[in-house]
């Protein structure tokens, strides 16, 4: 039996769910699957893989442009494969606290590539996060790392489970 691919294609302005694809990506490898970590920007064709991972960063309440044209360019190849999503953004522990419900835009991409779940972690904005928004953000008090790495791996076992049961 072949070992199953699995894609993880991430959309990110600063790094932050970029961060989050790769412990997933690690996380599946050291689970014995081979994942691929990538920028859904960069991402044209899924049918090579056997299983996708979609993440976006969450700004406004708007998932990632480029993790929504990556799922909406590769629908129909993602409606025969089994297909995660996953959004960061709290800027707070309440990803950590309560389960989150997809924002509207990534519940339709939901339904649109019949995605099996969905799970929200925190964001991240630092000293490091370029931006106007980021600065102002900083000033506020309301900066820092929420990204929970334990969580995140939990999740990516989740979905190995899943993809070997």
């Amino acid at each position: 039996m072949s070992t199953k691919r699995v894609l993880v294609a991430y959309g990110t302005k600063h790094g932050a769910t970029a961060g989050i694809a790769e412990q997933i990506g690690k996380t599946l490898r050291e689970d014995g699957l081979d994942a691929v970590v990538l920028p859904a920007g960069d991402v044209r064709d899924v049918r090579a893989y056997d299983a996708v991972v979609i993440g976006g960063a969450l700004y406004g309440g708007h998932w990632s442009s480029k993790a929504r044209h990556c799922a909406e360019r590769n629908a129909d190849s993602l409606r025969h494969r089994p297909v995660w999503l996953f959004s960061s953004g709290p800027l707070d522990r309440s990803a950590e606290e309560h389960d989150i419900p997809p924002v509207a835009a990534v519940a339709r991409e939901m339904q649109l590539v019949g995605a099996r779940e969905h799970m929200t972690f925190g964001g991240s904005i630092t000293a490091r996060t370029p931006g106007f928004l980021a600065k102002a953000l900083l000033r506020q008090g309301k900066g820092g790392d929420y990204r929970n790495p334990e969580r995140i791996r939990t999740w990516a076992h989740h979905i190995s489970a899943e993809l070997a049961a």
